[in-house]
């Protein structure tokens, strides 16, 4: 059964739509994924900015890589292949570029695993806590989203959509910009979060890479960033 086939029952979509609020505790709030450099540098400096800025990490970054690992976490939980689950988890750690990418990654990770195995268990999340390396977010949920059966492609962009709206958010307070014009931006990357996320469903292992080489930059420079209110 293809994961296309699965009806998404008002629980799960519930259930995904708690796992990726912004009311989820997995400390989101806190990173701004190298963006705070790139406001500082005068790189992003108003919603156009933000936007470009988003929809080339979503497109050809790190993003792009997220929505990888997402699906194919997802294709392994859908077929048990636990084996596979666990080599496309340390892909997924190996494949920080910064440490503080390193520290955004498994900080959210390991906080939502947490919260999941509390709140909603399941056997795939137990996998998780025999690993020798830190989880990464878009495979943890990327696997329970699978067991949830909540279908591939309305996982996928939802997932997306909470990455970029993050982000957008550390914008709105960093640029500074207003509300309305943080959700104009939202609006304005739509057809990027569904342009990856048609990409990433037919994307492996074997498409990983990135031309999003300014946003490693951003996260370097971040480091030794003087005054900052995110960690990354």
């Amino acid at each position: 059964m293809k994961s296309e086939e699965f009806p998404c029952s008002p629980l799960s979509l519930l259930r995904l739509l708690s796992w990726l609020s912004p009311t989820f505790p997995n400390g989101a709030y806190s990173y701004s994924h190298g963006l705070e450099w790139a406001v500082e540098a005068g790189h992003v400096y108003d919603r156009s900015s933000l936007v470009d800025w988003l929809e080339a990490d979503l497109c050809y970054g790190s993003g792009r890589n997220e929505a990888v690992f997402f699906t194919e976490a997802y294709r392994s939980a859908i077929d048990d292949d636990r084996a596979k689950l666990m080599r496309i988890a340390e892909v997924a750690a190996a494949s920080r570029g910064t440490s503080e990418f390193a520290l955004e990654s498994s900080q959210q990770a390991t906080a939502c695993l947490n919260t999941l195995r509390r709140v909603w268990s399941d056997r795939i999340l137990d996998l998780f806590l025999e690993i020798q390396f830190q989880p990464v977010l878009a495979v943890v949920l990327g696997a329970r989203s699978a067991r949830e059966r909540i279908p591939a492609g309305v996982a996928l962009p939802a997932f997306l959509h909470s990455y970029v709206a993050n982000l957008v958010i550390a914008g709105v307070r960093l640029i500074p910009l207003g509300q309305t014009d943080g959700q104009l931006a939202i609006a304005e990357l739509e057809d990027a979060v569904l342009s990856a996320s048609a990409q990433g469903t037919c994307a492996t292992l074997d498409d990983l890479g990135s031309a999003g080489f300014m946003v490693e930059l951003a996260s370097i420079a971040h480091e030794t960033q003087y005054t900052r209110l995110f960690r990354s």
